[in-house]
Formats: structure tokens, sequence, C-alpha cells
């Protein structure tokens, strides 16, 4: 992924409105962030937790998605697995996302689910360059390359979600 700039970032947003997207919490440490293993830049604000981001490079350009999570008081929804990167993670480190649609149809309240790493480092998982507190990743026969674009594929399909 190409390196982003905060202003790349805020424009980029496809559900939510421009007034909410200059609100998100934006990392301050963008020029430190290993650009050339992420396939997205994803972070949690640290002042809401039921909030994350992510931002991908889309062949239109960049498309980000604000993320909600499931709050403690509602019952804290999680999963073993990441549908993304197939990453294993006991206890609540695999968590649903749900974002907003995009258009219309995200006006109105609809909304699409993922279960998701809840750090948002699928990418680094994937490359083997984020260590797991605990869980593992299986042991499989495609290479590193096929599992990328295996990830790729799937956070490409959750997206084409938010505009049905």
């Amino acid at each position: 992924m190409r390196t982003l700039t905060e202003q790349d970032i805020r424009t980029s947003f496809v559900n939510c409105s421009k007034g909410e997207a200059k609100r998100i919490f934006v990392p301050r440490d963008l020029e430190q962030r290993p650009w050339e293993d992420l396939d997205f830049l994803g972070w949690r604000d640290p002042g809401a937790p039921d909030r994350s981001y992510l931002v991908v490079e889309r062949e239109g350009g960049l498309a980000g998605v604000a993320l909600r999570l499931p709050s403690a008081r509602r019952g804290f929804l999680h999963r073993s697995m990441c549908s993304l990167c197939l990453t294993t993670h006991p206890g609540g480190g695999v968590s649903l996302m749900t974002a907003r649609k995009a258009g219309a149809a995200g006006r109105e309240g609809n909304s699409v689910g993922v279960y998701m790493c809840a750090d948002l480092a699928c990418s680094l998982y994937v490359r083997g360059k984020k260590a797991l507190e605990s869980g593992s990743r299986f042991e499989e026969n495609l290479s590193v390359e096929e599992q990328i674009a295996r990830t790729a594929g799937n956070l490409s399909a959750f997206l084409a979600k938010l505009y049905d």
C-alpha cells in the first residue's frame, strides 16, 4: 500500500458524512507505519473503543470504512477466526465489526458485518511480521503471496457488500 496522509484518509470514507470524517481520530504515527507490508490501513480509536477504521486502495482510488464493534453492555460478540486472514485468536481477539452501508442504504440504517482481527493487523499476521500473543495461524500449502491475495479478496468481498 502507498503511504497515506491524513488528508488522503479523511477524504476516502465511503460510509460517513464529510463532517463525521473530519472528526475521526487519525493515527499520528503514519510515517512509522510499515506501508510495504500493509494491504490496508486499519486502526482503533483510543478515545472510542467501539470504533475502528480501515482504508484500502481500490480500483477507483481509496475507500475508507468506519466500523463499529458491539459494546460490552450489549454483549461482546467474538469468535476465534478472522474472516479476512484466517488467523485464530482466543478470547476476543476477533470481533464482529459492522459498517454502515454506503449511500442511501446506509442512511436508512442498513449495515454489513465481518469478523476481523480486533487489532486490524491482518496484513502483518499473514506476512509473519506480527506475532500472536496466543492463538495460531494454520499451516497452509499456500504461499504467503497466495495468502495475501486471499486476504485481499476477502476484504474486497466485504467492501462490495457496502455498495449493494
